[in-house]
């Protein structure tokens, strides 16, 4: 695990990057140890992440599931978003050759990890709002779907400052891993068998 003001400081430096500042790169740790050290980001997104799951889990559990029924679900949810955090990053490092950014897939690698943090983060309140007032689900969708599209905003700029080869090879990427992203959402749901469909 980095220490904690290494994590504040890319932290930081992916904010830089997601509001237009390219020079956030610079607080990044592009090195070798820096990259893999990036996915300690998951476990620093874990709290926020689990709110998201529990209410979640309840409900696509049964109404008369155990605990351990219900701990299984979560951990479900878990594999379906590290996944779908992970996997298209593998895929990427695959192709990233043939897209010309090999050169920069670290430091996309190091800021989209560490972005993601924040964005876990930012939506906690949506999340918190499904937890603690489930009849509130409406609110809390539209509150997420516009935390979302503000996300993925934010996630454009981010990778156009990271990729640094202008906005066209900037929006193949994008769109790439967040096309990637889905299909792996939704394949890990259909596989673990929580996909919407299984719980009509």
């Amino acid at each position: 695990m980095p220490p904690a003001e290494d994590i504040q400081r890319q932290l930081l430096g992916a904010w830089r990057m997601m509001t237009g500042r390219r020079d956030g790169v610079r607080l990044l740790d592009v090195s070798i140890d820096g990259f893999w050290n990036s996915f300690f980001a998951i476990v620093v997104a874990l709290p926020a992440l689990l709110v998201g799951w529990v209410p979640l889990a309840n409900e696509l559990a049964a109404p008369d599931a155990r605990f351990s029924g219900r701990a299984l679900l979560l951990f479900r949810l878990a594999i379906v978003d590290v996944g779908s955090w992970v996997l298209p990053i593998a895929a990427l490092a695959v192709v990233a050759g043939f897209a010309g950014i090999r050169d920069r897939f670290v430091h996309y690698v190091v800021a989209s990890n560490w972005a993601s943090v924040l964005f876990a983060w930012f939506m906690l309140p949506a999340s918190l709002l499904r937890l603690v007032m489930p009849g509130a689900a409406e609110a809390a969708t539209t509150l997420s779907l516009g935390i979302f599209l503000g996300c993925l905003v934010l996630s454009w700029r981010l990778t156009n400052a990271a990729i640094d080869k202008g906005a066209a090879v900037a929006t193949g990427v994008f769109a790439g891993m967040l096309v990637a992203s889905i299909m792996t959402l939704f394949a890990l749901q259909d596989i673990l068998g929580i996909a919407p469909a299984s719980v009509q």
